[in-house]
């Protein structure tokens, strides 16, 4: 089975320069690398990434944009279609939309908004957006989220929607209702054994099919200890918070450095192809060497592979 390769990244705060023009360089040096699409996360604290990927897909034609995820809770489904059909019409139907729930801590903690009922919160959400960005009249009542109306962005392709889904529920909730899944933090065999068959199942029940997007990091290294400690200090959080702590625990991993895809070329191809063969359709990797040259080794294994 073919495994499509893509890149992840952040906006971060640009570096002293303007966010959106580092990004507009990189997302066209990824395309002039080969890459054919760039996933990127919106964290609650970097500028708003819809309005990022909207003015880089005027800029850079040629590659495909993916949201990594957009949380939905501080934006109402009409907000969201209105906003995700613009950026679509801007970059001509190159949009994926990954969607996802944030963390209680941000959630509640920060927004002052409830996290109950995620499950349900996600669906009644749906309900509302994805008529929406068809073209179509929202008229959803829903116990936690409604939407009624709709929207006129002519010419505006709707974007394929996926949802960050770990738990059996959610990845049901995705292969009936969405293009798929994109996971992280999540290994070789949860994915074989939990993830693939859990929404694909439930995708053949909706006689849909979906597609398994797996991001994890990565760094081609002569230095696999350096490597190790490097990815627990970058990941660090993600071996705390529940969904993802969840992951590495049905894995056997004692934290994000296990997660992390590390080696030389031969052991870093080998475990691309574990992934491969779980069953993932698109790995989303996201070198995380501060070292140049380990970078540059890791982009170019990324390529062979990909090709």
């Amino acid at each position: 089975m073919a495994m499509r390769i893509s890149m992840f990244g952040y906006l971060g705060d640009g570096g002293g320069r303007s966010v959106v023009d580092t990004y507009v360089e990189e997302l066209a040096r990824l395309r002039d690398e080969g890459f054919r699409r760039y996933w990127t996360a919106q964290l609650p604290y970097e500028p708003d990434l819809l309005t990022v990927l909207a003015v880089a897909l005027r800029e850079v034609p040629g590659i495909e944009v993916g949201t990594g995820v957009v949380p939905i809770q501080p934006q109402h489904p009409m907000a969201l279609a209105q906003r995700a059909l613009t950026v679509n019409l801007i970059g001509e139907g190159r949009l994926t939309l990954g969607l996802g729930l944030s963390h209680r801590p941000v959630v509640e903690g920060v927004w002052g908004l409830p996290f109950d009922r995620p499950v349900r919160r996600l669906s009644e959400y749906l309900d509302g957006l994805l008529p929406l960005l068809a073209g179509e009249k929202a008229a959803a009542e829903g116990e936690l989220v409604t939407t009624r109306g709709s929207l006129k962005v002519p010419g505006a392709p709707a974007p394929d929607v996926y949802l960050a889904a770990l738990g059996p529920q959610m990845l049901r909730l995705a292969g009936r209702r969405t293009a798929g899944t994109v996971t992280w933090m999540t290994g070789p065999r949860t994915l074989a054994e939990h993830v693939v068959p859990t929404i694909r199942a439930a995708a053949e029940e909706a006689g849909r099919t979906v597609r398994v997007v797996a991001s994890l990091p990565i760094t081609v290294t002569d230095d696999v200890d350096a490597a190790r400690a490097e990815a627990a200090r970058q990941f660090a959080v993600y071996g705390r918070l529940p969904s993802y702590r969840a992951m590495l625990d049905r894995e056997g991993y004692a934290g994000p450095e296990d997660a992390a895809i590390v080696g030389g070329e031969q052991e870093v191809a080998e475990r691309l192809g574990e992934l491969r063969e779980a069953g993932v359709d698109e790995y989303v990797a996201l070198p995380f060497s501060p070292d140049p040259e380990e970078r540059s080794r890791t982009r170019a294994l990324l390529r062979a592979q990909g090709e």
